[in-house]
C-alpha cells in the first residue's frame, strides 16, 4: 500500500455540550483544542485532546436536539492508558463518575483496566500502561 494513514479524530454526538466538555476536562485531563460554531446550520463542533497528543475527540452538539442519542449496539469504547490505574480509579469513583470494577484478563499478574462512562453513555476503557 503506497498511502500512509493516520487517525486524527473520532466524533461523538452530545446532548449537553458544556457538561460533556467539563467531563472530558475533569475526568481525563483533555483540553479544548479548537471550536467551530455553525449557527446557520444549528450545530457546534468542539475538538478535545490530551496534552502532547495529536488525536482529537470531536464533540458534535446539534442545537435542536432534546432527547439523548441512542448509542446502539455497534459502539463499544475508546481506550486510554494511565500510569497509575488504582489512583485513577479512586479519583473517578470519588468524583462520582460512573465506573465499572477494575478487571484483569485471565493470567495477567499486573495491569488491568476499568470502564468510565461519560454523561451521554459513551465508555472509555482506562488501561494500566
Amino acid at each position: 500500500m503506497s498511502q500512509k494513514y493516520k487517525f486524527v479524530h473520532a466524533c461523538i454526538r452530545v446532548l449537553d455540550l458544556d457538561k460533556s466538555i467539563k467531563f472530558y476536562e475533569d475526568a481525563l485531563g483533555m483540553q479544548v483544542s479548537r471550536r467551530r460554531d455553525y449557527p446557520e446550520y444549528k450545530f457546534t463542533l468542539v475538538y478535545m485532546k490530551l496534552p502532547g497528543d495529536n488525536f482529537e475527540l470531536e464533540l458534535t452538539y446539534n442545537y435542536d436536539r432534546q432527547e439523548p442519542y441512542t448509542i446502539g449496539d455497534g459502539y463499544s469504547h475508546f481506550a486510554v492508558v494511565v500510569d497509575d490505574l488504582e489512583a485513577s480509579y479512586k479519583r473517578h469513583k470519588e468524583a462520582g463518575y460512573t465506573v465499572g470494577n477494575i478487571k484483569k484478563l485471565s493470567g495477567e499478574a499486573s495491569g488491568g483496566y476499568y470502564f468510565l462512562t461519560d454523561p451521554d453513555g459513551y465508555r472509555t476503557e482506562i488501561i494500566q500502561e
